[in-house]
């Protein structure tokens, strides 16, 4: 199967993966990889990497997903901030 030509959520239905999850994992790691995009670019990032119009709907999840993972959580900022403290 050649993710590249044929992602939609059918084929990727038909071998057990949710668009949810699949959303989160990328936008995940397109913050990693490009942290700091603008909602435009991480729009535009989303179209090139599900430009079927099957995966359309799920644009915003995936900016909401980018942002969540450019978000350091709580814990994080506590360690780092003991980190520099010691």
């Amino acid at each position: 199967m050649d993710f590249v030509t044929e992602n939609r959520p059918d084929t990727c239905s038909s071998l057990g993966l949710d668009c949810g999850s699949c959303i989160q994992r990328c936008a995940a790691t397109t913050a990693a990889i490009c942290p700091g995009l603008d909602h435009s670019a991480v729009h535009r990032m989303f179209f090139q990497l599900y430009p079927s119009p099957g995966c359309h709907a799920m644009a915003h999840a995936f900016l909401r997903a980018y942002e969540t993972a450019m978000t350091p959580s709580k814990a994080m900022a506590v360690a780092v901030s003991a980190a520099a403290a010691a």
